[in-house]
């Protein structure tokens, strides 16, 4: 009885890489976006919008070493976009 050894195609290798980092990318520019709430003088109330919404997605990735490394580009991109100059500012 032969055995047949199963090949990898590099179409699929590839494929798996380009979702994983377009993953990762989605999860930076989510962490990054704030809503900045402010009265035009001093008060300034930062919000981070997008981290909650990339903790949502990141929640329900079925891979735990994945997930940990989504929490971690999250709170990066979340600690850069904060004093970064862009997000979304409210004036009230």
């Amino acid at each position: 009885m032969a055995v047949m050894a199963k090949t990898k195609s590099k179409t699929t290798d590839s494929t798996v890489d380009i979702v994983y980092f377009l993953k990762l990318t989605i999860y930076l520019v989510l962490g990054s976006l704030w809503l900045k709430i402010t009265d035009g003088q001093s008060t300034q109330i930062p919000i981070p919008v997008g981290f909650f919404i990339g903790l949502a997605l990141a929640a329900h990735d079925h891979v735990q070493l994945d997930r940990k490394i989504g929490f971690a580009v999250l709170l990066v991109a979340m600690l850069i976009g904060f004093w970064a100059p862009f997000g979304i500012y409210v004036s009230a």
